[in-house]
């Protein structure tokens, strides 16, 4: 997850000295449909960014990418069999990233902007198990961790949301024109974003919560899933343009 958040601040910190630019950054809460709600049937919550290029206040066209966990577990285990007063804490973590192209039509009226959304790309499902001090909750103090199941399939969909002006400001201009601009990056607009999209996704194999046994002479058992990965999100946040 830090990793994520890392990555859409840097790409932040370019949309802030570009003009034409869609951004933002939203709260992901992920509804599995179909089969894959019948193998995960719990909420999945996440962050999203998206950045694209908006040539005039109807049309963008770029790209988002989001992460989400549905199902993570802990317990604790002694540190080794030669030191077992000492524990530590053992954490798997279900987790599920989608990278899609997006395309967005909007219409403009006034403070509010409804907009559809279509997209296409990738869903990658995996899960990983780390091991972390149980005297510590920093995410740094990881002893060691490992990927134990991972699946990659395509995806697409699209859906619609709306988009509440809540800030605008008006760029100062000196009096000497050096070169004409377009009036839309002659503004900096902040929203509130709230969209629902639907994604059809592959099919692809995956582990869930409860999906990994211990067996015998320190063996570990895999009880896979298989579906399509459908997913409704319902994504709340904050969108730029400039």
């Amino acid at each position: 997850m830090k990793k994520f958040i890392a990555i859409a601040i840097s790409l932040y910190s370019i949309v802030l000295f570009a003009d034409n630019t869609q951004a933002g950054i939203n709260f992901i809460f992920g509804i599995p449909q179909g089969e894959f709600r019948d193998n995960v049937d719990r909420l999945g919550y996440g962050l999203g960014g998206r950045l694209a290029y908006q040539p005039n206040g109807i049309f963008a066209i770029g790209g988002a990418l989001g992460i989400l966990s549905y199902g993570n577990q802990t317990r604790q285990e002694p540190f080794s069999y030669t030191i077992p007063d000492v524990t530590v804490d053992v954490t798997t973590s279900n987790n599920f990233l989608f990278g899609h192209i997006i395309a967005q039509i909007g219409a403009p009226m006034g403070y509010v902007k409804p907009y559809i959304e279509g997209h296409f790309g990738f869903n990658y499902l995996w899960t990983d198990t780390r091991i972390e001090s149980n005297e510590s909750s920093d995410s740094d103090d990881v002893i060691a961790s490992s990927t134990n199941f991972e699946d990659f399939t395509f995806a697409y969909g699209g859906g619609g949301g709306l988009m509440v002006k809540v800030y605008e400001k008006r760029q100062r201009h000196s009096r000497k024109i050096i070169h004409h601009k377009k009036n839309n990056s002659d503004f900096g607009k902040v929203y509130i974003d709230i969209k629902a999209i639907y994604t059809s996704g592959g099919t692809a194999e995956y582990l869930k919560e409860g999906s990994i046994h211990q067996g015998e002479n320190g063996t570990v058992e895999y009880d896979i899933s298989k579906s399509k990965t459908d997913l409704l999100t319902v994504q709340v946040g904050v969108g730029f343009e400039f």
